[in-house]
């Protein structure tokens, strides 16, 4: 009676462990309900690998992939860019106050371009993106610029900076709205054009670059 037990209760955990597991897949919503992310192309290939762009109705991951080597590149570049905006007393810690600033960007830079504005905003990403720059080398006591090459990720994460820089400082003391001023940035950098803050951070780093080889 008691093998006869056993041998039941064996083949429940069989039967159990031969059913196949039922993975739950989650929806994808388009970016803040209005833009798909899956035709948006990337010129520059260095790039590609680091620039998360599936599609999340809204771009926050409550610190998912902090503390973890090339965790950043996990992270949505539409995040990366909303985090990067934190970074003034008006914005510091306000994550809802920031991605409500660059939804209303991204509407107007829509309206300007007739492009769906992440396309946009990758371009001005490639644009702003520097390909070299310089590092101090120590001769005999003498420290001698030389230019180096810069890693994919570096050129990303540049690019992003100066961006953010570039926005916060056009909307202090002016009267246009920040979100404004991100539309304005985006469009500038989109176009490759030297008034935009990030482009002529970009051109001063390869110009000493170039000078330092």
């Amino acid at each position: 009676m008691v093998e006869e037990n056993v041998i039941e209760n064996v083949e429940e955990v069989v039967e159990e462990a031969e059913q196949p597991e039922v993975k739950m897949s989650i929806p994808l919503a388009p970016l803040f309900g209005k833009y798909e992310m899956d035709g948006i192309q990337i010129r520059d290939i260095g790039l590609a690998r680091y620039m998360n762009l599936i599609n999340y109705g809204v771009p926050h991951h409550g610190a998912k992939y902090a503390n973890r080597q090339f965790g950043k590149s996990k992270v949505p570049i539409v995040e990366r860019f909303i985090n990067g905006i934190m970074r003034t007393e008006v914005y510091t810690g306000k994550k809802l106050k920031a991605t409500k600033a660059v939804e209303d960007a991204f509407e107007l830079v829509h309206k300007r371009t007739k492009e769906n504005p992440v396309q946009v905003f990758v371009r001005a990403l490639e644009n702003a993106s520097p390909r070299e720059e310089t590092t101090r080398l120590r001769f005999g006591g003498i420290n001698v610029p030389k230019a180096v090459d810069v890693a994919p990720q570096r050129r990303l994460d540049v690019a992003l900076r100066n961006l953010c820089r570039g926005v916060v400082a056009a909307s202090h003391k002016n009267k246009k709205s920040i979100s404004e001023c991100i539309a304005d940035e985006l469009v500038k950098a989109s176009k490759n054009d030297p008034a935009s803050f990030a482009v002529a951070k970009k051109d001063d780093l390869e110009r000493i670059a170039k000078s330092a080889r």
